[in-house]
């Protein structure tokens, strides 16, 4: 039986907790330094309180410290690693090899997607490592991901859901190059969100103002069990900047899909202990989306963009019919309400506008000016599903048994979880006996029974006494609280971070020379580099020269593609002359095309 791990981000504790509420098995968090994401940041207070709450259900929490490290941050940040682990974290997600030539706690290490695990020899050299887990990059498909499974002994994780970077991972310097905002630095200033203008050869603009490298979202909710299959443990929702509201619809979403596949395949089952009960139907297309696509998991495939904006478009609910003063009639299944948002694609761009009344199968809205009959509608914001994410507070609940016994002079109260763990509570001496042993019996069980905002679910209440014994109400609730509070503890105590001594190997690094992407940025990287067999190296670019043809991004996306006149596998009949460059407040970035290796990269114009 194979355990197959749900994990959410989460922004802070609040989320942390939210993502385990709604079915994550684990999840992923920032500290409050070096973590890809400047602007979610948390104290060791706050995570080691998240640890305690996801170890109650076997779930678990993972540390970014994946940024790249200066010289005069070593020191900091190795011992905010050893405070995690003082914390209680699962592991460690890192990017910078230097944090292997430290002195570390036993930790297990996780190589985050900005170590650019995108080749095969790449990722075969960080499984020699001892890495426990190695994170793919987006790109793979399904094929090449089953042969990477077949080649490595690390875990595997992959993104299944939510925002795509257009550049290789770990590989994207277009941030640090134009605004000195380090993507590796968590700092990324989203260039690839940005309109362009495509200049072709002879310097005509062959598209104007579109958002040519903003990749639509994942969502891969149909192709899970292919994954698994393929030999993907951990599922990887992306997010770690999205409200509450994202968390719990997103991660019941999956929750609910994975454990109808559980409950088809006896081969996979879930990681962590618990269910959630929700008051509403999960739909991530009524959450942040850019619309959505399979990426490369099934082969190359064009449509990858959302030319219009980079912003959310939501579920698409139907079609203009008429338009008139103030209104206009909606053909299409979705039914709306009073102040949902709407937004549609009018001229290469996104329009929006607000839901004010409905009326007689009429949308009354303020403004109706660009809107025309057959345009295509999508709904961004839904009132009605938001007020019902916003009432939800569901708590998880682990399924669980109580049990009354006589032993000698004293009675105990026993309870058993789904995992068969028994924690115990004695009462003595023996209460009086009820004089309705009946009425006595009924009382016990149903004053045991509730749960409340306690994380059990009490099915069922079992009485092996001899007698019959008078309970006061206050008391049964008593003696279920400490009984809760106690196996509570039992359950944090009995789940700890599994403990991994790091024995570096000796393995040689796949090439005898590294260039400014392998993102050397202090002394312990380089020296990890020496002693794998590098023999010359370049600083990464964040404390080295910026050439005047800089490399800003290398991606598998592939404009030629996506616009249809790809050489390789498309008509090339209305090619645009190359070279071909983006242009953005006159400034040009030319783009080369590795056709043999199926890659696009993005140069500073010099």
């Amino acid at each position: 039986m194979t355990e197959i791990e749900l994990l959410a981000p989460a922004k802070n504790l609040t989320s942390g907790k939210a993502a385990i509420n709604y079915g994550a098995d684990a999840v992923y968090i920032g500290a409050d330094r070096f973590g890809a994401r400047a602007a979610a940041s948390n104290s060791v207070a706050d995570i080691a309180q998240l640890v305690q709450y996801a170890h109650r259900y076997r779930a678990k929490v993972f540390v970014t410290l994946n940024t790249l490290l200066y010289d005069n941050e070593l020191e900091a940040a190795e011992q905010l690693i050893h405070q995690l682990y003082q914390a209680g974290a699962d592991a460690l997600i890192i990017q910078d090899m230097g944090i292997l030539q430290m002195n570390l706690p036993p930790i297990a290490l996780h190589a985050s997607t900005q170590t650019n695990n995108f080749s095969p020899d790449r990722i075969a050299f960080l499984d020699q490592l001892g890495f426990e887990r190695i994170i793919l990059a987006r790109e793979l498909s399904l094929d090449e991901i089953h042969n990477i499974r077949k080649q490595t002994t690390a875990g595997l994780e992959f993104f299944i859901h939510g925002a795509l970077c257009v550049s290789l991972s770990g590989q994207c310097y277009f941030s640090q190059v134009l605004t000195g905002r380090s993507a590796n630095r968590g700092m990324c200033a989203q260039m690839c969100r940005h309109p362009y203008n495509l200049v072709d050869g002879k310097g005509n603009r062959v598209i104007l103002n579109s958002h040519l490298l903003s990749l639509k979202d994942l969502n891969l909710s149909h192709q899970l069990l292919d994954l698994m299959k393929a030999g993907i443990t951990s599922l990887k929702i992306e997010g770690r900047l999205k409200d509450l509201n994202y968390i719990k619809n997103v991660v019941s979403y999956y929750r609910r899909k994975l454990d109808d596949i559980f409950a088809a395949d006896a081969g996979f089952s879930k990681a962590s202990s618990g269910n959630t009960q929700i008051s509403f139907d999960p739909d991530p297309e009524k959450s942040f989306n850019r619309l959505s696509s399979t990426y490369f998991l099934n082969g190359r495939q064009n449509e990858l963009i959302n030319p219009a904006s980079p912003k959310s478009m939501g579920q698409e609910i139907g079609v203009v019919g008429q338009v008139g003063s103030g209104f206009f009639t909606l053909t299409g299944t979705s039914a709306l309400h009073n102040g949902d948002g709407l937004c549609f694609v009018k001229d290469g761009e996104l329009i929006g506008l607000r839901v004010e009344k409905l009326s007689d199968h009429r949308v009354l809205v303020n403004d109706t000016t660009h809107l025309a009959p057959g345009m295509k509608l999508y709904r961004n914001y839904d009132h009605i599903f938001t007020k019902q994410l916003e009432a939800d507070q569901s708590i998880r609940k682990v399924g669980a048994s109580i049990g009354l016994m006589e032993e000698g002079n004293a009675l105990l109260f026993s309870l058993t979880d789904e995992d068969q763990l028994t924690s115990v509570y004695r009462l003595e001496p023996l209460p009086e006996k009820a004089k309705d042993a009946a009425m006595a019996e009924k009382n016990l069980i149903a004053q045991l029974s509730k749960s409340g905002n306690a994380m059990f679910d009490v099915s069922e209440v079992n009485i092996h006494c001899k007698s019959a014994y008078f309970f006061r109400i206050s008391s049964l609730n008593d003696i279920r609280r400490v009984l809760f509070q106690q196996h509570e503890q039992l359950r944090i105590k009995h789940f700890t971070a599994k403990e991994v001594q790091h024995k570096q190997a000796k393995s040689l690094y796949p090439k005898k020379a590294v260039d400014f992407s392998e993102n050397i940025a202090n002394h312990k990287a380089a020296q990890f580099y020496t002693e794998h067999g590098v023999e010359k190296q370049e600083k990464a670019l964040e404390i080295g020269e910026i050439a005047a043809d800089q490399l800003l991004m290398t991606t598998r996306y592939c404009l030629k593609y996506e616009l249809g006149f790809c050489p390789k596998w498309q008509d090339q009949k209305n090619a645009p002359p190359e070279p071909l460059y983006l242009e953005d407040h006159n400034r040009k970035y030319r783009l080369q095309f590795d056709c043999k290796r199926c890659l696009m990269m993005v140069r500073k114009e010099q």
